[in-house]
């Protein structure tokens, strides 16, 4: 085979191969069928439907465009206890839509509760989606059981009907977050400009926290994206969101391989692998962290076997092991050897080295081999994070990093001394939690779980 001559040139003047190589048919044509997933982020659109009397519908959801002060009320039920609940909102709009759905916005009025208490005013995001009336909405079971600072919250949720006959929709209020890391990291490659590293330390940080709590109860998200990303600018703080293909993972038990969008796809799942693990969103966080350092996504594939191509031309070649790790029905096909193209040379020339480890450490073929959350989230290049009195880049307070809970620190006690830097053990302390005298709960008391009837446990609650 012919050397690689041809460069795809990346932001900062570092280049790599973008010639493709020759696979031969017999492997490229019985690699399984890929999905046709696609990366763009939510579309902005303007309002559209009927509007009457200053109140419009829009697949089934209230809207009020006209008349911004109208007050549209449902009868819906809380987020996590699912008792019913009467909630009000006003000055509903579109924001976006996608293959799922739509997303509003919406300002939330004051909502009080059984116990007396009273929700202030909030603003909301109401996701729409058609509702099968032959499955459970897997989405709705998993938010109802995840509460993490980093994970998007469900406040409630209401059905409402489309306009056909017998058609329902589920629509999932959750807190609004005003922008996405996408957008983020767009802002900087329109201006040329790369993204402060301390920015990407705090998406990073905050992101693998998020995934370290949800595996720990066994969530695999399968759609980690920039677009799923969400960010308040204002204050740092980052929250994942979009659990419409995430899945409670069960030993033994065979998953799809066709999910996760395309450029964010880890190997094993382009080779067909049904028995991944979560460690199918580490690669993807991988993805994410190499496209804020380069303003451009790392592995850009046209299709889904042109992403195995993409990967290859950065990785190098898969070695027969590392090929069994991921698929071993794929062990014998022949693929073009590729020498690696080294991190060095694709990132920034003043790129600090850690981050390079890092991303190094995320993105291996072998998905035993990729960092878990919690040993990223203790790695060097987070230590800048850890330093006492640590401001944002606008001079603002950081967001709280690690207020771990108990459930978290279980996880890996072994790295608590790790996680926790000493001034904020005090904090710790004060919600009883002794980093010295540490007591882990047990994991198998920590996952989710799935009875016979199809209803998801999880501790001492029931979701049926």
């Amino acid at each position: 085979m012919p050397p690689l001559k041809q460069t795809r040139k990346f932001r900062g003047g570092r280049s790599a191969p973008t010639q493709r190589p020759a696979f031969s048919h017999h492997a490229s044509s019985t690699l399984p069928p890929q999905p046709r997933f696609s990366n763009a982020p939510l579309l902005q659109q303007d309002i559209s439907g009927e509007i009457m009397s200053g109140v419009g519908l829009v697949n089934g959801v209230r809207v009020t465009p006209d008349d911004p002060s109208r007050v549209v009320t449902v009868q819906a039920q809380s987020g996590k206890t699912g008792k019913e609940m009467s909630i009000s909102y006003t000055n509903c709009k579109v924001v976006g839509n996608g293959s799922f759905g739509v997303v509003f916005a919406a300002k939330m009025l004051p909502v009080k509760h059984d116990d007396g208490q009273e929700e202030p005013e909030s603003e909301i995001a109401i996701k729409k989606v058609l509702q099968d009336k032959r499955f459970k909405n897997r989405e709705l079971q998993i938010m109802r059981l995840v509460s993490h600072p980093n994970v998007v919250d469900l406040k409630a949720f209401f059905y409402s009907n489309g306009d056909k006959k017998d058609e329902v929709y589920l629509n999932l209020v959750l807190e609004f977050v005003p922008e996405t890391v996408y957008r983020a990291s767009r802002h900087y490659a329109k201006l040329k400009q790369a993204m402060p590293m301390l920015q990407i330390k705090l998406y990073m940080y905050q992101l693998l926290r998020s995934l370290a709590y949800i595996h720990s109860v066994g969530i695999c998200h399968r759609d980690i994206k920039p677009q799923n990303l969400l960010l308040n600018p204002a204050t740092g703080i980052l929250k994942l969101c979009d659990f419409g293909s995430a899945k409670i993972l069960i030993a033994g038990e065979p998953n799809v391989s066709y999910i996760c969008s395309r450029y964010y796809r880890a190997p094993e799942l382009i080779f067909g692998a049904t028995n991944y693990t979560t460690n199918i969103d580490i690669w993807s966080t991988g993805c994410v962290m190499a496209e804020l350092m380069l303003g451009q996504p790392l592995f850009p594939g046209e299709s889904g076997i042109d992403q195995l191509v993409e990967i290859i031309k950065v990785l190098g070649t898969p070695t027969r092991e590392q090929i069994k790790t991921m698929n071993p029905n794929y062990m014998e096909h022949k693929f073009p050897q590729i020498k690696p193209h080294p991190f060095t040379k694709v990132f920034r020339p003043r790129t600090p080295q850690d981050a390079i480890a890092l991303i190094s450490n995320l993105l291996e073929y072998t998905p035993t081999a990729r960092l878990t959350a919690p040993e990223a989230l203790v790695h060097p290049f987070f230590d800048e994070l850890r330093v006492e009195g640590s401001r944002l880049p606008n001079g603002k307070e950081m967001p709280a990093l690690f207020d771990f809970t108990k459930e978290e620190l279980s996880t890996r006690p072994d790295l608590i001394r790790q996680l926790v830097p000493p001034h904020a053990e005090a904090a710790l302390q004060e919600r009883g939690i002794d980093i010295e005298d540490f007591e882990p709960i047990p994991l198998e008391q920590l996952r989710i779980s799935l009875d016979v009837s199809g209803a998801y446990s999880f501790g001492d609650r029931i979701l049926c």
